[in-house]
């Protein structure tokens, strides 16, 4: 004990003796402190999405030792879910997390690094990202409004939504109004229906009291979570309007530069660790409760016919055409993401879609 003290006392006196040299700042440097709130747009305690953002600061925490505390606010409990990406970028909190597609009033083109209609899978997405060059055009692109972002987890391939009348064709979709985000609810647009954002708080009451006729969310896991199935019957498949949506954490950029390089490390394997397991997550739950959700005579899950795919299809296009013909940075993003995704189609075909074809015979 007392060689510890010693000790404890004589690396004191070394920084106090070396006040403004460089190798004694980075030491004292490493030993700061930090305290920083999250905003997210996410319900209270939400499964999957918000318990996982719970995990991931728990793991800063013990990862850094204590020297990065991260308190993290539920949509509404600090600022509005829709209002996570401006609050952060301001530097009123340093962090936050929520998808990308929500932000597309501030720039089209944030809707490539959530999910894209007919778009790429999780593991499409995150190849992109991490390895095809997605990853620096996203951080050119939020570098514009002050952020950092991390791509911080995904729910892999979703449902098509809850519908309170049945789709046997695209005119069913005029005059449909629905919950459903990003260019997804252009597409449904173009097709006659209303697109509305809702954050998942708002989802059930505007389901179940007819403000909205249809919604799409995750999967079976968050949506039987949520009691989906009690305000609609027509559960249908597959969710071409987001085949991979990755989840974002932005950080502000002003505070990610007083981190020292050890922290930001810790964040960024964070974030990473959160994408992986957000994704194993819901490939586990959804799985068991669509065995429950199978059983409920109440709700029948239907598979939207071929024709009302091909059409919502050639919207996707026609849109995104029309997107990058008038924003330059779309145009580059675009690029880079269909090129990706035509490599990555011719993979994904002899691999994956090969084996489970396979599998199924």
């Amino acid at each position: 004990m007392k060689r510890r003290d010693v000790l404890t006392g004589a690396g004191a006196l070394a920084l106090a003796g070396c006040a403004g040299e460089p190798a004694c700042d980075t030491a004292a440097g490493d030993q700061q402190t930090f305290s920083w709130k999250m905003v997210t747009t996410w319900p209270p305690n939400f499964p999957g999405m918000g318990t996982g953002v719970a995990r991931m600061v728990e793991q800063i925490e013990r990862a850094s030792n204590g020297r990065l505390k991260i308190h993290v606010y539920a949509a509404g409990e600090l600022v509005p879910a829709m209002e996570v990406f401006d609050t952060v970028s301001r530097g009123t909190v340093q962090m936050g997390h929520g998808a990308a597609y929500y932000w597309k009033g501030k720039s089209e083109s944030t809707q490539f690094f959530t999910a894209i209609p007919f778009g790429m899978t999780v593991m499409e997405m995150n190849g992109w990202l991490y390895f095809g060059g997605g990853l620096e055009l996203y951080r050119e692109l939020y570098g514009e409004f002050n952020l950092m972002p991390f791509p911080a987890g995904n729910t892999g391939v979703q449902m098509g939504g809850w519908f309170n009348r049945e789709i046997n064709s695209i005119d069913d979709l005029k005059g449909l109004i629905m919950r459903i985000p990003g260019m997804g609810g252009a597409v449904l647009e173009r097709a006659g229906g209303t697109p509305v954002t809702l954050p998942g708080g708002e989802i059930f009451t505007s389901l179940q009291t007819g403000a909205i006729d249809a919604t799409e969310w995750v999967g079976p896991y968050n949506d039987m979570i949520m009691g989906l199935q009690e305000a609609a019957r027509y559960y249908y498949y597959p969710g071409w309007q987001e085949p991979g949506p990755t989840l974002e954490c932005i950080i502000n950029t002003e505070a990610w530069a007083l981190l020292p390089p050890d922290l930001q490390t810790i964040v960024e394997l964070a974030c990473a660790t959160l994408n992986d397991q957000m994704t194993a997550e819901f490939s586990a739950r959804n799985a068991e409760y669509l065995a429950e959700l199978e059983q409920d005579l109440s709700v029948e899950i239907r598979q939207f016919p071929a024709d009302v795919l091909k059409t919502l299809r050639k919207y996707t296009d026609e849109l995104m055409a029309e997107l990058i013909d008038r924003d330059p940075a779309a145009a580059k993003i675009h690029a880079s993401f269909s090129a990706y995704k035509k490599k990555a189609a011719r993979w994904s075909a002899l691999s994956e879609q090969a084996f489970l074809n396979a599998r199924s015979t």
